[in-house]
């Protein structure tokens, strides 16, 4: 007697096509930017057809976001994971930071996240996927660092900046170790 194979189950399809579709993307945004990218070429990729894509995002600027929402996730993961066996909020944003600048050196990375993701879906939406992820942490070691304080939203927005920027400046070879340091330097200072 042939055993019969277990079916997927619809939310494993589901799984399975989104993954397909986020993969397919990122790796079509990363190489031609998102301008250059069309949803046939997406599709062909991921190899599903046109309605599964429109089926699971509205667009290609919904796929996109939840591309960038996945990339933002998995380095504000990251963080997390390093920064939570720091002794102390000075060795936490060190942590946090090295860790940042690692994860945006995965390839395509500070051009996704950094480049085509604000011109894109704009600041306000940015911002809004930034504090729910690596952004959050900042701010919170901030806090604990600095203790409660008025200007705490606006240091972290002006951190948040110069992370970016180093970020993209590493991207384009930039020495990663001075960046590194000048950030542990500017921790310090704050530290007092």
């Amino acid at each position: 007697m042939q055993e019969k194979s277990n079916p997927r189950s619809n939310r494993e399809r589901t799984e399975e096509t989104r993954a397909a579709l986020l993969a397919a993307a990122r790796a079509l945004f990363v190489e031609k930017g998102y301008a250059e990218t069309g949803t046939p070429e997406i599709v062909k990729a991921a190899k599903v057809t046109r309605g599964a894509l429109y089926h699971h995002y509205r667009d290609k600027k919904d796929l996109f976001r939840a591309v960038v929402e996945r990339e933002a996730a998995q380095i504000g993961e990251d963080i997390e994971k390093h920064a939570a066996g720091a002794a102390t909020p000075l060795e936490a944003l060190s942590s946090g930071s090295m860790t940042y600048f690692s994860a945006m050196a995965k390839p395509g990375r500070a051009r996704l996240l950094l480049l085509d993701a604000p011109a894109v879906l704009g600041p306000e939406e940015i911002n809004r996927i930034d504090r729910g992820t690596g952004g959050g942490s900042l701010r919170d070691g901030l806090v604990a660092l600095l203790g409660p304080a008025p200007e705490i939203e606006a240091l972290a927005d002006m951190l948040s900046a110069a992370f970016d920027h180093a970020a993209l400046a590493i991207a384009h070879g930039a020495r990663r170790v001075d960046y590194e340091r000048a950030m542990n330097r500017l921790f310090k200072a704050l530290a007092g």
